[in-house]
């Protein structure tokens, strides 16, 4: 008997744009780091697993930054991207109020509000990237083209060449 797959809203806003997507689960554990986890589970597809990341820009406003889930953020290279003069990570107090998702959850679709979304360029080397699906421990493998495109994205350098 398979289980039900819950629908967020990313996986609502796929369907009626009627973007293809396969579904990966795994068990979700708040002591572990979140994209290195994810790549233990699914070690098959481990390099084109992605994390989202918001950020806040000296303006206030937020931005979007989807990078491998091993890399790290260049925030110079973010700012620049995002047209701002400094950029910092989004609080976490302030993640779901804004966003709708939660730490561990967070996917680039389906946000409360249409944010500026950058993914590294990382991205394009790939035909399909592994995004959170907007809840812990379900992940969505899409075409990197159409999550590019249904979140409006822009490709931009946003991760660190320097090993942490």
């Amino acid at each position: 008997m398979k289980h039900k797959i819950p629908k967020t809203n990313a996986l609502r806003i796929l369907d009626k744009q009627k973007i293809h997507y396969d579904i990966h689960t795994y068990e979700w554990s708040e002591d572990k780091h979140v994209g290195a986890e994810v790549g233990n589970h699914f070690p098959e597809l481990a390099d084109r697993i992605f994390k989202t990341i918001v950020l806040k820009g000296k303006s206030k406003e937020l931005f979007v930054c989807v990078i491998q889930s091993e890399k790290h953020l260049d925030l110079k290279k973010v700012a620049k991207a995002c047209g701002e003069k400094n950029i910092d990570l989004l609080p976490l107090s302030e993640l779901e109020k804004n966003t709708g998702y939660i730490r561990g959850g967070c996917s680039p679709v389906g946000m409360k509000k249409k944010y500026k979304t950058f993914f590294d360029t990382e991205a394009k080397m790939f035909d399909k990237i592994v995004v959170s699906a907007g809840k812990r421990g379900l992940q969505m493998e899409v075409k990197t083209k159409e999550l590019i495109k249904v979140v409006d994205g822009k490709l931009a350098e946003l991760v660190t060449t320097e090993e942490k």
